[in-house]
């Protein structure tokens, strides 16, 4: 069975930051993000919630959409999106 990797957009109300990140088990690494993590940048802007997540076969092209995203360009596409993110709560492509 092939593993399915994703690229998340998470996002802090409370402080209103926005982090991406990419893996192949996305449960466990929010799970990181909101609890176990102890001395990360995310620690810091607890808590956080899924508001995008894209799903890919292979962790190349999770990579390379990850690396998009964190790009001008893409921080620009969701800081365009973020408002029907928030709403939302949970956008999937």
């Amino acid at each position: 069975m092939e593993e399915t990797f994703c690229v998340y957009i998470l996002y802090s109300e409370q402080y209103d930051k926005i982090y991406i990140g990419q893996t192949h088990d996305l449960i466990n690494r929010i799970k990181s993000h909101n609890v176990f993590e102890k001395d990360s940048f995310t620690c810091k802007f607890r808590p956080w919630k899924v508001i995008y997540v894209e799903f890919f076969n292979s962790r190349k092209e999770a990579l390379q959409r990850e690396k998009l995203l964190k790009g001008g360009k893409g921080r620009a596409w969701i800081k365009m999106n973020k408002e029907i993110f928030k709403s939302t709560g949970f956008i999937s492509a």
